[in-house]
């Protein structure tokens, strides 16, 4: 049965989220909250754990998994950016924002997509999740908390519980999230002189970065 982490949504207890990243650490996979909804996450480096989180969610290796930074300099170290990408990404961040850029080096291979060689990246802005990941020390692998079969993501801690309890190793209670996902900006066609994408138009705004 999976932990469960009842925290003060502006002042997170620490020792809970200490609990929470020990388990990150174990190979777990947990459900978190978000600025837009809930998200599956788990440890970067750990091909077990991601696999893991692959299979609650039934994607392939084809589907764009994100990684949560803390800032923007923890973000730009996973992906090449160039200064048109910066200026758009600091306008965005943090914010319920997933950008598609091209993987660094420092990104393993198995997670960036197969064929395009690029990952989802974002800074949420959460507090729960912003302190969880600075317990944790640096970025988690993550996923919109969507069923399989279903459109709609997951917002309620206890629902996630119950129905995913023998499935995941902990949830993360910090009250219910947005019901919307993010907004998705594919950056990638900026390095060639091209504009931003947008993939899916969701919570964040898109008139702020001029698109």
């Amino acid at each position: 049965m999976s932990q469960y982490f009842e925290v003060h949504p502006d002042n997170p207890q620490p020792r809970l989220l200490n609990q929470a990243v020990q388990l990150l650490n174990k190979g777990g996979v947990l459900a978190v909250p978000t600025d837009s909804s809930y998200a599956l996450v788990c440890h970067l480096d750990d091909k077990a754990a991601a696999d893991k989180l692959r299979r609650i969610r039934q994607v392939d290796d084809k589907h764009h998994l994100t990684l949560l930074c803390r800032d923007l300099s923890e973000l730009a170290s996973h992906a090449r950016v160039d200064n048109r990408q910066y200026r758009l990404l600091k306008a965005a961040t943090p914010g319920p924002y997933t950008f598609i850029l091209e993987a660094s080096k420092e990104v393993p291979r198995r997670l960036s997509h197969p064929s395009r060689k690029t990952i989802g990246l974002r800074v949420p802005d959460h507090n729960t999740l912003l302190a969880l990941l600075d317990l944790h020390n640096g970025s988690l692998l993550a996923t919109t908390l969507i069923p399989p079969g279903e459109t709609t993501p997951l917002n309620d801690a206890r629902d996630i519980r119950q129905r995913f309890e023998h499935e995941i190793d902990g949830v993360i209670d910090a009250g219910a999230c947005a019901l919307e996902p993010t907004t998705v900006i594919d950056l990638t066609p900026m390095g060639h002189g091209g504009e931003p994408e947008v993939v899916r138009a969701g919570r964040g705004a898109l008139a702020p970065l001029g698109l």
